[in-house]
């Protein structure tokens, strides 16, 4: 059985985890790249992306963004927002999934020789993995929980989340799979909760997508209606949806066989 190999690569300075996953059938095959959520991070895929990659045959790349997991932390993560050439600190900005998509994902693409892939996105992820799709010519796209604009009950989680975080137990869950538990929680949970983020809406973008496009949602997400994967359809008419009942933010935990199925299914069409 392949193992996926844990090594770090420099992106514009910073200091990204990646782990990569050999093919083992068809190394001429698109590699999947996997996008983490919000409060994601490589640990937090689990052991899910090995499985998918091993049943496809496919090779795989899963990585920490900047301040999750084992990459470097953003420096001053509550401060005023600065940028010099590529270095960044302090808050987020409402355009960080853009940046991410269109700034550091295609050099760490270059670096590692990764050609066309097959984008697999979680929430934040999934909004990472259309951005790049609409810009970049990719293989495909897949995207589980993705958020296309701002709705009320999101804002509502992540306040829920905020008063978790502080008050509960989310930062000691989260603490094992992030060096920087509190830069990973701020950067996220800040920028989401700032007035300017409230009118963050890519779905214009959506349309230039060209690639195929599968769009999974959980009926019972907190984070997010489905609304959100319709209007990825409205705008990119090659989408195919996947609602999935009994179902939260997170598809490929909920709903682990059923997504795994779907994905293969949906690549293997491809390929024939």
């Amino acid at each position: 059985m392949l193992q996926p190999i844990t090594q770090t690569t420099t992106v514009h300075g910073v200091l990204l985890e990646t782990q990569s996953i050999a093919a083992s059938l068809d190394p001429s095959s698109p590699t999947l790249v996997f996008l983490h959520e919000g409060l994601g991070s490589v640990r937090m895929w689990r052991d899910w992306p090995l499985t998918l990659c091993q049943q496809l045959g496919w090779a795989g790349l899963v990585y920490s963004r900047q301040g999750y997991g084992q990459s470097d932390p953003v420096p001053d993560v509550r401060g005023p927002a600065m940028q010099r050439g590529h270095q960044r600190s302090g808050r987020l900005q409402p355009d960080y999934m853009h940046r991410e998509a269109l700034v550091v994902l295609p050099e760490l693409l270059r670096q590692l020789g990764i050609e066309k892939p097959v984008l697999l996105g979680h929430s934040d992820g999934g909004t990472i993995a259309l951005l790049h799709a609409a810009h970049v010519d990719v293989h495909a796209c897949i995207v589980m929980a993705p958020h296309v604009m701002v709705e009320d009950l999101s804002l509502q989680a992540i306040t829920l989340a905020r008063e978790a975080f502080e008050k509960g137990t989310l930062r000691d869950r989260l603490a094992p799979y992030h060096a920087d538990v509190d830069c990973a929680f701020w950067q996220w949970n800040d920028v989401w909760l700032s007035e300017a983020f409230r009118s963050f809406d890519i779905r214009q973008d959506l349309s230039r997508i060209k690639a195929p496009l599968l769009a999974i949602q959980g009926v019972d997400d907190p984070y997010g209606s489905m609304a959100q994967i319709d209007d990825i359809a409205a705008q990119a008419p090659q989408t195919q949806r996947l609602q999935l009942p009994a179902c939260g933010h997170s598809p490929h935990r909920d709903q682990t066989l059923v997504v795994t199925q779907a994905i293969t299914e949906f690549l293997h069409r491809l390929r024939a």
